[in-house]
Parts: C-alpha cells; structure tokens; sequence
C-alpha cells in the first residue's frame, strides 16, 4: 500500500466513533441536575441509585467517568443557572429530573444527550415525539400518567370509605400536565362518587388556605401529586396534614416515612437505577432519539398506621395486607 494510501485510510478510520471499551478508557463527563435540595432523602436516594447503577455498569469515578452534581429544588432561578453552567461544561451527557429542569435543558441545547428521570408525561408536554422513537436529543423514564389519578382517588376511597371530595394539589408553574390529567381522568371514569378537584398552590400559604379549607369539610382528603414543589414542601404539608385532621395520599414512600398517611406511586430510586442504563449506552455510542422512553416497571404501596391512629382512622384490614409496607 503507499504511503498516502495508507494516510488516508488511518484518517477515515479515526473519524468513526470509539468503541464501547475503548471509550470507557477513558474519563468521560456526565452532569446531574435534581429538581430537589441537596439536603433532602429523597434527593439522596436517586443520586446513590445512579451511582450504583452506573458502577454495575462499570463506570467509576475517578477511574473512567467524572460526575457533576446541581441540585436546584423548584427554584426557576437556580434551575435557570445551573442549566447554563452544566451546558457551558459540554458533558457527554445530561440526567435531568423534573419538567422545569427538563423544559430549561431542552431551551438550552439540541445537541447535548439529556436522558430524564422521573418525568411526567414527556409525550404530552412536548419533551418528545413518542415514546417509542423519542426522536431528537432526549430520552428516559417516566414517573406517572394520568390514570395514577384514579389509582389515588380509589385508594382513599378504599381505605377510607367515608371519602367523597378530594382535592389534587399542585403547583401549575411545576407540575403544569394535571388540568390535563384530570379532563382525562374525567373522562375515563363517567359517574364517580368521589368528585376529585384540581387546587393550584403557588405558596405555603395556599397550601394552608387549601388543607385549612378541606380540614373544616367532612369527607375531604387530599392528593399531593407528583410535583418537585411538593416534594420540596413536603414537611408543610404533613404537618398540616396532620394538624387539621385531613387525610391525605402522597406519590413518593418519603412522605410516609416522615408522617404522612399512604403513598402509592413507582420506585424513585430504581428509576435513577435503570436511568444509568441509558447513560451507558450513550457513552457507548447510541442515540438517544432512537431509545424508548420507558414507565416505572415498580410500584409501592406504604401505609403509616401511627398518623391513621392520630388522625382518628381505622384502614381495613384488606387494604392494608395490599400494602407493601406498613408503619406502625
């Protein structure tokens, strides 16, 4: 072969993408941005999932993969800042979770890789095409859709039949899919003899103003939806909870464990956990607009017998062997 034969044939060989175990030899960036606090157990738990499941795939720090971490609660500002920072980084991918972390990431770059964990409904708010060809730079998993509307209504229901009003609160400028949701879940379920009410809290102050509301209305109970507000307020919201003796179903097993009645919604941390799959296979050279999104595959029930107590309740005894957890 000549020479510039030769030359020419290493150059085109070179502009081919590394393969999968030659990229992991060397230190690759991805930036983490939780719509939560640091601080917060939850928050915790979804980054120690990822981490685990990035090392089952064998990525470690500092050996082959560097990790950069922002934590950015429902703060639009600090959203709006550690989105231009991890951007400005350049990482060879982006994990995003919650819509106003995903909905800035997506302004702020088409070209760097995002894949989303715990997001709601990322086909109808516009995140992406469809679930099984996302299409574009974005990908991952899903937290809930709308039926999980009627799975929390009808869980109350069931665990307490006295119930016939329930409102779902959450923070539009967060969690802006549920009007969706709920003219949805209307929809599929016609005649209902629980009525189920959007309330739209913005403050810790309309979360009183609503829980004080249901509180001084018998037959009331409470769904805090999924939404990084809530999360964020969660103590808030247990407490007065609790205070105004109103019932209440949660989407994630930390407000439960901190005092809250029932939770029923998927497993956060194996969602983080399967999340790193799709980060690995991007650092391997796939594209994130041709990987599914996927739904949670893993759901809980948790019951807090002690806050049922408090709260004057007795769950029946099939409701609670449904559980997977029960507090006592």
């Amino acid at each position: 072969m000549r020479r510039r034969d030769f030359i020419a044939l290493l150059g085109s060989a070179t502009a081919w993408p590394l393969s999968g175990h030659a990229q992991q030899n060397h230190v690759r960036r991805v930036s983490v941005l939780v719509g939560l606090v640091e601080n917060d157990p939850e928050a915790k738990s979804r980054v120690k999932a990822l981490q685990q499941g990035l090392r089952d795939l064998g990525w470690s720090e500092p050996r082959n993969i560097q990790i950069d971490y922002r934590f950015a609660s429902s703060d639009p500002d600090l959203i709006k800042k550690y989105v231009a920072e991890v951007v400005s980084l350049a990482p060879d991918v982006i994990v995003g979770s919650s819509t106003p972390v995903v909905a800035a990431l997506r302004q702020a770059t088409s070209s760097i890789p995002i894949v989303f964990a715990g997001l709601n409904d990322p086909v109808g708010q516009g995140f992406i095409s469809s679930l099984a060809r996302p299409g574009g730079n974005i990908t991952g998993f899903s937290l809930i859709d709308f039926p999980m509307i009627g799975k929390w209504s009808n869980m109350l229901k069931d665990a307490i039949p006295d119930v016939s009003r329930i409102a779902l609160m959450f923070n539009p400028d967060t969690a802006p899919y549920y009007d969706v949701f709920l003219r949805s879940f209307e929809r599929e379920s016609g005649s209902n003899t629980v009525e189920v009410m959007a309330t739209a809290v913005r403050s810790t102050a309309e979360i009183e103003t609503t829980i004080v509301n249901l509180g001084q209305n018998p037959g009331s109970a409470l769904i805090a939806a999924a939404d990084p507000f809530n999360s964020v307020q969660r103590d808030v919201i247990i407490r007065l909870a609790e205070t105004h003796h109103v019932p209440a179903m949660y989407y994630l097993r930390q407000f439960v464990s901190e005092g809250g009645l029932m939770s029923y919604g998927p497993d956060t941390a194996d969602i983080f956990r399967r999340a790193a799959s799709y980060v690995d296979r991007i650092l391997k050279g796939e594209n994130p607009a041709a990987l599914p999104a996927q739904a949670p595959v893993r759901f809980e029930l948790v019951v807090n017998l002690k806050t049922a107590k408090s709260l004057g309740l007795r769950i029946p005894e099939p409701f609670l062997q449904l559980a997977d957890e029960v507090i006592e």
